[in-house]
């Protein structure tokens, strides 16, 4: 995705709502690191609940397992593109509650949900408090957050191989979620952050994991030249590891419950 100058939060929307939906049919295919951190957020989360909802749910990937795992539960899911709500539909029917909207304006009514899902997918909003204030209204007294998101340092190496650090997602740090969290009346249960590297074969391969799932890097593709891509190849074989080329993704996993 080629990261605007940000001059709107309409604009901002628009964008990654066009990047997402633009990715959605080969989404699946190449999200094995996203699936891989979700992973662990999913082996944290409760037996037992009544009102599901799926956070960013792209694809649906997370939501049909929630409905599998909760079968007498109501399950939702909300994302921001139209596209990866698209494919859900088509994959899985309409059993479960498919919504579009933002997570910083959640289109549901107060104390709808006594759990929440959501797998690296608010680091795409850019007023994180906005979006705990929403989390924070639309859960039970006693409600659960589980979240995954990314911290400052993701997606590193491929910062340094293109020399565009500026090009990245900026996101905010953990003091800024954390602060964030405090604001909205969520009380953190439990919280870790990791480091997951994931490796590919070649720069080929890097991009694709990339692109092929929405986040690809803002860099103006006009003024990429043969000689351009030559020096990041080279950049990033300095990089390289036995297993291959390294990616990072520096997560944050939260545990949020609304105590009051």
């Amino acid at each position: 995705m080629n990261v605007p100058t940000l001059n709107s939060e309409a604009n901002w929307q628009a964008r990654v709502a066009h990047a997402f939906s633009r990715a959605a049919p080969s989404y699946d295919a190449l999200a094995s690191a996203q699936r891989q951190i979700g992973q662990r957020l999913w082996d944290s989360l409760p037996n037992s609940a009544y009102k599901v909802l799926d956070l960013g749910c792209g694809t649906g990937y997370w939501t049909q397992r929630l409905a599998e795992r909760y079968p007498r539960t109501q399950v939702s899911g909300v994302d921001l593109a139209p596209g990866m709500l698209a494919q859900a539909r088509q994959r899985y029917g309409e059993s479960i509650h498919w919504q579009q909207g933002d997570a910083a304006a959640m289109p549901f009514g107060a104390h709808d949900f006594d759990l929440v899902f959501s797998n690296l997918a608010v680091q795409w909003c850019r007023d994180l408090g906005a979006v705990m204030h929403q989390l924070y209204r639309v859960l039970t007294l006693g409600g659960q957050a589980h979240i995954t998101t990314l911290l400052p340092g993701t997606l590193e190496e491929i910062a340094y191989a293109w020399q565009r650090p500026e090009a990245l997602l900026q996101t905010p740090d953990r003091a800024s979620v954390e602060r964030a969290i405090g604001k909205s009346g969520l009380t953190i249960a439990r919280q870790a952050a990791t480091v997951e590297r994931f490796y590919y074969p070649d720069l080929k391969a890097v991009m694709a994991s990339i692109k092929g799932v929405g986040a690809q890097i803002a860099r103006p593709q006009a003024s990429l030249s043969r000689n351009d891509i030559v020096a990041a190849q080279s950049r990033f074989e300095q990089l390289r590891q036995p297993e291959g080329l390294p990616v990072s993704y520096h997560c944050l996993t939260l545990q949020l419950e609304k105590s009051l």
